[in-house]
């Protein structure tokens, strides 16, 4: 089944929900990076929450997530949009421990909790959005609970999730989002966090192959779902061949000549989506006569 995520509402417009499957997703980014397990679990879940928050946009709006807890994992970006879009990479992407004193991946120890989790929207704005929250957990769903609640002054709560096979492949991922909105009232938040104290781990939800929908009703409860809108979505990255020459161009012609002369060639790899562009010596010639 293709990956997807849905929108809603719930309990009579109180509630903003969102709710996403992304095994193909991550699956895709597991296999561009090659991946250990608990580095596609981090990887993974950060971005899971990024389809999510990208949900939250509108039109050409995008934003970047810098998850950084000082852990041997290192950092992990990831980049989405409005359109349903991802990629990422996690700077150490073989980084894998033993299973933690709940049977899990340990996030936490490969993630770290001496850092920063932060978020710049680009919303066609002069200037952008920028957020940044200390590290409070390392597991990543809660840490991005705690940005909504610190940065943006949105109570909510976020479930992320990846389970790995046992040849590194990707055996399911998703997440979901749920948020108050301004008027919610007491007793509505009394039934939701009677709910999320209830309810299965996101990643035994995703094991059992619960839909988004599903996803949702086990959060918010049956009969509370109002689904607005569906999108497919999928890791896809930007950089291109046409991309990369521009940049060699803004190098400027010394720059290129010496290239030429030094090594003949020139090769460039994009960290997102580990895709390599090759420029010959006649190549690169003819990117010199355009950054003349």
């Amino acid at each position: 089944m293709k990956d997807y995520l849905v929108k809603a509402l719930g309990y009579n417009g109180q509630v903003r929900a969102y709710a996403v499957s992304t095994t193909e997703t991550v699956g895709e980014a597991q296999r561009r990076h090659y991946t250990w397990p608990t580095a596609s679990a981090a990887l993974g879940r950060s971005m899971t929450a990024g389809l999510l928050m990208g949900a939250m946009l509108k039109g050409e709006d995008k934003l970047t997530i810098k998850v950084d807890g000082g852990g041997p994992i290192g950092a992990i970006l990831v980049d989405s949009n409005a359109k349903g879009e991802v990629r990422g990479y996690v700077t150490n992407p073989q980084t894998h421990f033993d299973l933690n004193e709940q049977g899990k991946l340990d996030v936490r120890r490969a993630v770290g909790t001496e850092g920063t989790l932060s978020v710049v929207k680009d919303i066609g704005l002069r200037e952008n959005f920028s957020g940044q929250v200390p590290i409070v957990s390392g597991e990543l769903g809660e840490d991005f609970t705690y940005y909504f609640a610190t940065s943006e002054q949105v109570p909510s709560s976020v479930g992320v999730g990846v389970l790995v096979n046992p040849d590194n492949s990707i055996l399911a991922a998703g997440g979901f989002i749920i948020q108050l909105l301004p008027g919610t009232d007491d007793k509505t938040i009394s039934q939701i966090e009677e709910r999320l104290s209830k309810i299965s781990p996101i990643s035994k939800m995703i094991q059992d192959g619960l839909t988004p929908e599903q996803i949702l009703e086990q959060v918010v409860g049956e009969g509370n779902v109002k689904i607005l809108e569906t999108m497919p979505v999928e890791f896809k990255c930007q950089c291109s061949r046409e991309r990369i020459g521009n940049a060699l161009i803004s190098l400027g012609k010394d720059e290129i000549r010496d290239i030429i002369e030094t090594d003949g060639q020139a090769e460039a790899q994009c960290h997102f989506c580990n895709e390599t562009y090759h420029f010959s010596s006649d190549e690169l010639e003819e990117l010199q006569e355009e950054a003349k």
